[in-house]
């Protein structure tokens, strides 16, 4: 009789537990809920983590708290609501009303201090998680975090049964690097706009800031120019391999600028000279030395082009490009490429960039270019993206190292490394291997700060993934050299040095797996990695 009256008793608080539990799915009736993702398994690895107390749940009475009713704060929230709605089901609606419980993403404060422009302090208890930070950046930098935190099924667009649960303690994170950029490389196979927003929420995910776009190139010019309409309408009419290419408007640029901005993404254009410029001569026959236009281009050798240094025209070009683009670019930023000018004399390749920088300056702008940049004479202020390799000459590491004791700031895009569009192995189906090929724990596993000999370690400005596009043209084929590249390179950016291990890293990157499928992402299941089982 005793035990007949405990099972009673015992299906009794069961059955009365059923009024506020979620109904397993069928089979798992008697599975516990999965414990909550600890504060320290998110990439980018987080300054300081303290684990303690109690997870917070999400439910259907939580609310999005903006105290003080920011507006940047209440959009950050809005864009919080409009992630975790879909599959959690829950309405999260966003107030300006104080309390103590649900998500609170909070400006200022006393917490906030020492954070910077980009950092902040996440919080987690049982009856809240607070995000804490002195600017609207750092919030949605948070965000990131707390998204990782939830279960990666929380990515799904369709309403999911769970529990989603953010494990108790405390992260106060703010990044190494002030540049931490990914570039995208539209001129080889042109991206539309839809595509390129695609991109950009995913580097965001990764609290990546910068998205360098490689505007133009000897294949193709994707972007209008009015006072140079042909760049656009003829240069950008083909692409590798004779495709129809295609341009951005200054409308469709300027939502590209604005995306980018929601999500915290300066975007930083290029216009590559003096050499990869066929796309421009081809256009417009005055700015060849000659007079004579060459054909459209759709191959991918490089080094043949090159503007006409000693011609007028060729100034007032870029005069106009540059004004126009800075024009439309509220970041402050232009990059001016250098790279491989191979038909360009040493003298003129000076002689060039001694005219071109001081353009940039005049719009109000600072000037980015690529590691060649280094053997002219680099502006005051202005930036060098090193993209050299194991196998670049001690001679030309030597100068980068010079210009950055001599105050050039340096991003760092070792080819070897930070270059997704390298293979994985010899069996990768796209991409190329000259700088060699680039496994997953090659492309983490070196230090920006002590990478480059002989250059100061506060000389780093961040660093960069470039994506070159000779082999991608579509969706899936960025998503599948990036990932799982990608997210190591914003680690690079933003984590401590302190917090670098390979060993830690890769059971942290698989991780990422189960919610990379759920967002239909297509990567490339490296061996190297401890994916989860599908």
């Amino acid at each position: 009789m005793r035990r007949r009256r405990l099972l009673f008793s015992l299906l009794l608080v069961a059955a009365a537990g059923l009024g506020t539990a979620a109904v397993p799915p069928p089979g798992a009736a008697h599975a516990a809920a999965p414990a909550a993702t600890p504060l320290d398994r998110v990439i980018p690895a987080p300054a300081s983590v303290h684990s303690t107390g109690d997870a917070y749940t999400l439910g259907d009475r939580t609310r999005i708290r903006v105290p003080g009713g920011s507006g940047e704060a209440r959009r950050v929230a809005g864009y919080l609501a409009g992630l975790l709605r879909p599959a959690t089901g829950f309405g999260l609606p966003v107030t300006t009303k104080d309390g103590r419980d649900g998500i609170v993403l909070r400006l200022g404060g006393s917490g906030t201090k020492g954070l910077g422009a980009e950092g902040y302090r996440l919080t987690s208890g049982a009856r809240a998680v607070t995000i804490s930070a002195a600017r609207p950046a750092g919030l949605f930098h948070g965000v990131q975090t707390l998204r990782q935190l939830l279960p990666a099924d929380v990515e799904r667009e369709s309403a999911r049964r769970g529990t989603w649960r953010i494990a108790g303690g405390t992260i106060a994170d703010s990044p190494r690097y002030a540049y931490r950029g990914a570039m995208l490389d539209v001129s080889r196979h042109f991206f539309t706009v839809a595509q390129v927003k695609r991109y950009i929420d995913q580097l965001a995910m990764y609290k990546i800031n910068k998205l360098h776009l490689h505007l133009s190139d000897d294949q193709g010019w994707r972007i209008a120019i009015t006072s140079w309409p042909r760049l656009a309408t003829y240069g950008g009419s083909t692409q590798v391999g004779g495709g129809p290419g295609g341009y951005y408007t200054k409308d469709d640029y300027r939502e590209i600028i604005r995306y980018a901005a929601a999500r915290y993404l300066t975007v930083v254009p290029e216009i590559d000279m003096p050499g990869h410029t066929n796309a421009a001569l081809a256009s417009y026959a005055p700015l060849n030395c000659n007079g004579q236009a060459p054909p459209l281009y759709t191959g991918t050798q490089v080094g043949f082009s090159s503007l006409c240094v000693p011609k007028k025209e060729t100034y007032d070009f870029v005069d106009d490009v540059l004004r126009e683009l800075a024009a439309m670019t509220p970041g402050r930023y232009l990059h001016i490429g250098g790279d491989e000018a191979h038909s360009t004399s040493h003298a003129d390749y000076v002689t060039f960039m001694d005219k071109v920088q001081p353009v940039v300056a005049k719009y109000g702008k600072t000037a980015i270019g690529w590691h060649q940049l280094t053997g002219a004479h680099p502006a005051k202020g202005a930036v060098a993206q090193y993209w050299g390799y194991d196998k670049t000459g001690a001679a030309e590491r030597r100068q980068v190292a010079d210009a950055a004791r001599n105050g050039t700031r340096l991003i760092l895009s070792p080819a070897d490394r930070a270059y997704l569009d390298m293979k994985y192995d010899k069996n990768t189906p796209l991409g190329l291997a000259w700088a060699g090929y680039v496994g997953v724990q090659r492309s983490y596993d070196w230090d920006p700060g002590s990478y480059l000999k002989d250059a100061p370690a506060d000389s780093v400005f961040g660093v960069e993934a470039p994506l070159w596009s000779e082999t991608l043209s579509t969706t899936a084929h960025i998503e599948y050299m990036a990932f799982p590249r990608l997210p190591g390179i914003a680690e690079l950016g933003w984590s401590p040095a302190s917090t670098h291990d390979w060993d830690d890293y890769k059971v942290r990157l698989a991780a990422q797996g189960p919610r990379w499928d759920a967002l239909g992402i297509g990567y490339y299941r490296s061996p190297e990695v401890p994916w989860p089982a599908k």
